[in-house]
């Protein structure tokens, strides 16, 4: 019998999962990696334990599962999304740590291009608001703040990459330098009418063509893993961001139909088919996972930090010792006591875009408890997406009828009800909520024909849980109205 093997390169851990042909994990193994903070607003990973970690858990599940690499029909990878590795192709090593999506370093050059009128000829071209969340930005501060950076570019040395190139380049030996569309269409610097790198967004953000990676479909057969990683050659079939790969999972391939990932951050995609649906309220036009050669699309909403307030409540605060505690302790009190947790601790996405924004928590009394603290940063979450809902709504056309959620927290009884009620819509739980890891699974089965068609997979999903709005509509604007002066409170 042969197996998936999925590489999920997250945010704060690195997992891999074993894969069935009935979309059943065997063997799950996880590994949390070092957050690096230089500097307020500095977000940093170390891309070498990135991939010792990667390669660890992998070597793990395999043992955990039984099996060994003849038993592994291909491997898929998915990753955090805009985290940027720069490195010198001839010795392999990193020319500085990993620049993650959550930085903030580059807001200022962000405000120059925006001031110098160029944002909107940026969206027009990328689906992208102009912020420091994407890519680019922070290949040019690299590029000229790592000295010696733009001599070795001069040298054809350097290699640029988000997680998946960078893992892959690793998993190769060295020997492929190659993305998919749904990772560089996060970069700002890939035009999605074109499906190509795009030269004037090269010129306007210093980035040479030479260090970018070649762009492949999502999913097929890109290479094989060098034979001393596992003992033989494994084929890599299997790419797309980590929410990309979390809709291809959920099996929402239709246009109209939304997913929630409830990770680090929080993010929404609507699949808009072979369509590019422009935002008027700052939503993300991206890639959707590619099958083939057919380009597809997406909305996205974009909450920056969702589970990572619970994490924050952990390791910050220390209110909490694990984040299984959380939901215990929020249910504790009846409600909020009118406090409001704004965790703007990497600004706000959508669909504000304000990258100067903090973090607050407002409401504040003597009453106050840390269990109203925890309630208030579930609740947050639930806000966020709300927010993004609204807007999605608004830019499609089309009003939701339910939304599909996976990831850590969709396992939040209390936060799954909580959405429902604010959102006023239904919203439904999958029996297998790591459908990130499932979605790279299935692009890269499909691609060696471990599954046979798209059909076979769409029979896998089954419900596990549906949470209903019960909430009255006097209770959810009261609170809402409280969320909207909580938001104006962070904004700088």
């Amino acid at each position: 019998m042969k197996f998936i093997l999925a590489l999920d390169q997250g945010t704060t851990s690195s997992r891999a999962i074993v894969f069935d042909q009935a979309g059943t994990a065997r063997a799950v193994a996880q590994c949390e990696f070092k957050q690096i903070f230089p500097q307020p607003g500095w977000v940093e990973h170390d891309p070498i334990e990135i991939w010792d970690t990667q390669l660890a858990v992998a070597r793990e599940a395999l043992v955990k599962a039984g099996v060994g690499a003849r038993d592994i029909a291909a491997i898929g990878i998915t990753n955090q999304r805009e985290t940027t590795v720069v490195w010198d192709r001839v010795s392999g090593v990193p020319i500085y740590n990993a620049i993650v999506w959550q930085d903030r370093r580059t807001a200022g050059f962000c405000d120059e291009l925006t001031e110098a009128g160029h944002a909107p000829d940026i969206t027009r071209r990328t689906g992208l608001v102009v912020d420091a969340y994407f890519s680019a930005t922070k290949i040019k501060w690299l590029l000229d703040n790592v000295v010696g950076a733009r001599d070795l570019v001069a040298q054809g040395r350097l290699a640029f990459g988000t997680i998946d190139t960078w893992l892959l380049w690793k998993l190769t030996g060295g020997t492929t330098h190659a993305t998919d569309a749904s990772n560089a269409s996060r970069t700002q610097l890939y035009n999605l009418t074109t499906g190509a790198w795009d030269d004037i967004l090269l010129d306007r953000f210093a980035v040479p063509r030479s260090v970018l990676p070649r762009v492949v479909p999502s999913s097929d057969i890109v290479a094989n893993t060098a034979r001393d990683l596992f003992g033989m050659p494994i084929p890599i079939a299997g790419i797309a961001g980590d929410q990309q790969a979390a809709l291809f999972g959920q099996r929402c391939i239709a246009p109209g139909s939304v997913k929630n990932t409830y990770g680090t951050g929080c993010f929404m995609l609507m699949h808009t088919g072979s369509e590019i649906v422009r935002s008027k309220n700052k939503l993300l036009t991206t890639c959707a996972a590619q099958p083939d050669e057919q380009p597809q699309f997406a909305l996205e909403g974009s909450v920056f930090i969702a589970g990572a307030v619970v994490q924050w409540l952990r390791d910050g605060l220390g209110i909490i010792k694990s984040a299984a505690e959380i939901e215990t302790l929020a249910t504790s009190v009846a409600d909020n006591g009118g406090v409001y947790f704004v965790p703007a601790f990497a600004g706000l996405g959508s669909p504000h875009w304000d990258s100067h924004a903090r973090g607050s928590i407002s409401g504040l009394t003597r009453g106050s408890t840390a269990a109203h603290i925890a309630r208030a940063a579930l609740e947050s979450i639930a806000f966020q997406t709300a927010d993004v809902l609204d807007v999605m709504q608004a830019d499609s056309g089309i009003a939701i009828a339910e939304l599909k959620v996976d990831g850590g927290a969709a396992r939040n009884d209390f936060l799954m009800q909580f959405q429902a009620d604010i959102m006023g819509v239904p919203v439904v739980r999958p029996r297998v909520t790591e459908t990130t890891a499932l979605g790279a699974a299935y692009l890269a089965g499909l691609a060696v024909g471990y599954w046979k068609s798209a059909g076979e997979i769409d029979a896998q999903w089954q419900m596990e849980g549906r949470f209903e709005p019960a909430m009255t509509q006097e209770r959810v604007q009261a609170l809402r109205a409280g969320w909207v002066r909580a938001v104006g409170r962070a904004k700088r």
